[in-house]
């Protein structure tokens, strides 16, 4: 069962370094939020940038490795499409973290409320003593 666990959890690592690697590159990011419109070729894809065809080629095998993106064939085109998918692994791995983090900032609150309350108690003059 551990080593199970292990393994699906150094699976899940390996394809989640392979994308955030994949979506450091600017390039790759933009390429992705413009297939969210839909699928597109590479001629499309490669509009807006100033290089050649073959180097938006090399951005795509690196998405498609990642497992964002694939490519089939219709008729004479190769439309590149938005594996969706993989931005739920991406989610599950950020939410979780996200998660921890918010228990640590809400125990965090707690202590300084608790110390808030005991400056607050001894800056109160005490009944029965003169001020």
């Amino acid at each position: 069962m551990f080593n199970r666990t292990v393994e699906e959890r150094d699976g899940m690592t390996d394809q989640l370094s392979r994308v955030f690697a994949a979506l450091a590159d600017p390039t790759r990011r933009d390429m992705v939020a413009r297939l969210t419109d839909g699928d597109a070729t590479v001629g499309d894809l490669a509009a807006p940038y100033a290089v050649s065809i073959q180097a938006v080629s090399k951005h795509l095998k690196v998405l498609e490795e990642a497992g964002l993106v694939t490519r089939s064939r219709d008729a004479q085109r190769r439309p590149v499409h938005l594996e969706a998918e993989v931005f739920d692994l991406m989610t599950t791995w950020i939410e979780r973290y996200r998660q921890r983090a918010e228990e640590r900032y809400q125990r965090l609150d707690a202590v300084l409320a608790r110390m808030n309350d005991d400056t607050t108690e001894t800056e109160l003059p005490q009944e029965g003593t003169a001020s």
